[in-house]
């Protein structure tokens, strides 16, 4: 009788698990995804400012590409730190303030008018958005176990590609609306105005989010009990749990270096994807602002796609590597068809999609091998030093334009990281990755 009574319960535990989860996902991934997408429309919407402030200021685009890349620096060195931070006080106040300062200082971005100012101004919004991507992705850590991350992380970073997909619209029409619009130019109000989202939303976020499962009075006691039961299991196999063990595991550190080779392309992509689409011969701000959402808006499909054929098959590598392999192929046709914008457009949608589904998918490994403290402080230290890429993949392809007149050879550096990063996957044993 008790046994028959055990598999009974697992049975009705087991039928439950989908619709908790399908409730904790509705309330949670939507307005997630909301905050990241405002927060990284902040942090590339200096791509679109481009088209303008250069000529207006006076920058060349080396000066340009180190002020886009000196975000991470700040971004580099409080990710450690404010994710630790985050797990002893909570995701409510931390990733209010963090939101709140962040919009804040990209507003501030509207009185800029010497590249030192630049610079601090990129710097300082690096600083105030530490923490946040690594510390929403150790907080789906609270809720989801490893066999449902796949999809979860890539519902949650389609906020990158959706950023771009709504912001480049809106930013090519706040540009083009507001050019002649009282005492700032169109860029300024571009920051203004696209700032103002992440402040309001960074105050909700103080109301509406919940520190984990205990917390949240939307939860049944049963469903609570699902959910914890879930976490605890998995918090028992043989991930590293100490903060001492993510900075002494070996697998950190070659996450972190994997992660700096698949950023190389995704900020050259992210911050230079309007250049090389107004370089095709597109001269409309409104215009290129458009034909931006296109790559963007496949890119969202995509990763969704992958991220449940990975969940489903329970298989992260392949479904790494594959896509990298596209978005590098995309990254070479985008540099050798640029006269064209119909095929610049095309190889930059493989190109995105390919780029954008591989981060998704990296970012199934690290929780995998790490949990607890171990978990916020590995997170944060791959995400940190992978973002200097960040850092030198926008300076590298400046430097190119500047001596060459074109980005073409940045980007065949781009494909090539991608790949070397892609592969480098297979260096992780498929029985601790493969959950």
């Amino acid at each position: 009788m008790l046994s028959e009574a055990a598999s009974f319960d697992t049975s009705v535990a087991t039928r439950s698990d989908a619709h908790v989860y399908a409730k904790v996902t509705w309330r949670l991934i939507p307005f997630l995804l909301l905050c990241y997408t405002f927060g990284y429309l902040d942090r590339v919407n200096v791509g679109f400012a481009k088209l303008q402030m250069l000529n207006e200021l006076k920058f060349s685009e080396t000066a340009y590409g180190l002020g886009a890349g000196i975000f991470f620096l700040g971004y580099v060195l409080f990710e450690v730190p404010s994710n630790v931070i985050m797990h002893k006080v909570g995701a409510r106040i931390w990733m209010a303030r963090i939101m709140i300062t962040w919009g804040i200082i990209s507003a501030c971005m509207v009185f800029v008018k010497t590249t030192g100012m630049f610079y601090l101004l990129r710097f300082l919004l690096g600083i105030a958005e530490a923490g946040f991507l690594p510390g929403i992705l150790l907080y789906l850590t609270y809720w989801y176990p490893a066999k449902r991350r796949g999809s979860i992380t890539a519902l949650f970073l389609a906020g990158i590609p959706l950023a771009g997909m709504i912001g480049g619209p809106l930013s090519g029409w706040i540009m083009s609306a507001t050019a002649a619009a009282g005492v700032w130019s169109g860029w300024q109000w571009m920051f203004f105005l696209e700032a103002i989202p992440s402040i309001l939303l960074g105050i909700m976020v103080f109301f509406y989010l919940d520190n984990g499962i205990d917390a949240a009075k939307w939860l049944t006691a049963d469903e609570k009990m699902v959910l914890k039961s879930n976490v605890e299991l998995e918090a028992k196999s043989d991930s590293v749990h100490s903060l001492s063990g993510a900075f002494k595991d070996k697998r950190v550190w070659l996450l972190c270096l994997q992660y700096c080779f698949i950023l190389m392309g995704e900020y050259g992509l992210l911050f230079w994807l309007p250049t090389i689409v107004k370089d095709s011969g597109i001269k409309d701000t409104f215009q290129i602002g458009m034909l931006t959402a296109i790559p963007y808006t496949v890119t969202i499909v995509a990763m969704i796609l992958v991220g449940r054929s990975s969940d489903k098959m329970r298989e992260r590598r392949w479904h790494l590597a594959i896509p990298g392999v596209l978005g590098a192929i995309g990254l070479c046709l985008a540099a050798l068809y640029n006269a064209s914008p119909v095929l610049t457009v095309a190889s930059l949608t493989l190109a995105v999609s390919g780029v954008m589904a591989v981060v998704s998918q990296f970012w199934s490994l690290p929780p995998a091998l790490l949990r607890g403290v171990a978990a916020a402080a590995g997170i944060a230290l791959v995400n940190s030093l992978g973002n200097l890429a960040g850092f030198m993949s926008p300076y590298m392809l400046g430097w190119v334009k500047d001596q060459t007149g074109n980005t073409a050879i940045g980007l065949y550096v781009l494909a090539a990281c991608i790949l070397v990063g892609s592969a480098m996957t297979f260096l992780l044993p498929g029985k601790l990755v493969n959950k």
